[in-house]
């Protein structure tokens, strides 16, 4: 009797080991990017992520069109996306901005998902010109900061930390004028997870989709 409870016992250690191992290996769905040329890397386990990827979001700190300070600690534990325009923009910037509505109006009730919209002309740009322009078009939502501030600290976290323009903006300084048309998804640990062309309403979709996923890592 004795050796077949042991037996069982036996089965049912083994058993809950493989299960988490299982959960430990189970693999990520999207991938991590670490450098500005944007070479996909996939991992198994939370053990690789923190051995192989380096790059993070750096430390920041502007203010919304709500005059609220935003910082790091806005986004500490949750999920982000950032993309880069200005108020007075009549190219890419119009569809961007509604397509990145979809996007606030998929989470608008989750508050671990936000949006950080930074204007690339601050110096004009004001809290002021950017609570209206929030306000006109519906954007002035909780967790959708629309921020200003230096404009050599909103290009430097641009291009060294959310590699906004790729290879070719990571060797730019902040004299040379910003702009984009990236969706970059953040995970809740501040690695870059996902690149979108925000001009098109399809790749939106996809980030929709994607946070999902992030959502349940």
């Amino acid at each position: 009797m004795y050796r077949t409870v042991f037996l069982k016992n036996s089965i049912t250690i083994i058993f809950l080991m493989l299960l988490m191992g299982c959960k430990t290996s189970k693999q990520k769905l999207l991938p991590f990017y670490n450098t500005p040329d944007f070479t996909p890397l996939f991992f198994k386990t939370d053990f690789e992520v923190k051995d192989k990827v380096t790059h993070t979001i750096s430390d920041f700190s502007f203010t919304d069109q709500n005059n609220k300070n935003i910082t790091q600690k806005n986004i500490e534990g949750k999920i982000h996306v950032a993309n880069f325009f200005f108020t007075s923009c009549g190219s890419i910037c119009p569809a961007m901005m509604k397509n990145m509505k979809l996007v606030n109006i998929a989470f608008a009730n989750d508050s671990n998902v936000v949006i950080l919209s930074y204007s690339v002309t601050p110096w004009i740009d004001s809290v002021a010109k950017l609570k209206r322009y929030a306000t006109n078009m519906d954007f002035d939502k909780p967790n959708w900061h629309l921020v200003t501030g230096s404009k050599a600290s909103i290009y430097t976290l641009a291009r060294t930390s959310y590699f906004a323009e790729e290879d070719l903006g990571f060797s730019r300084d902040s004299t040379n004028f910003l702009h984009t048309e990236h969706f970059l998804l953040i995970d809740k640990d501040k690695h870059i997870r996902g690149i979108y062309n925000g001009t098109l309403q399809l790749e939106a979709e996809q980030m929709i989709a994607d946070i999902k996923m992030l959502r349940e890592e």
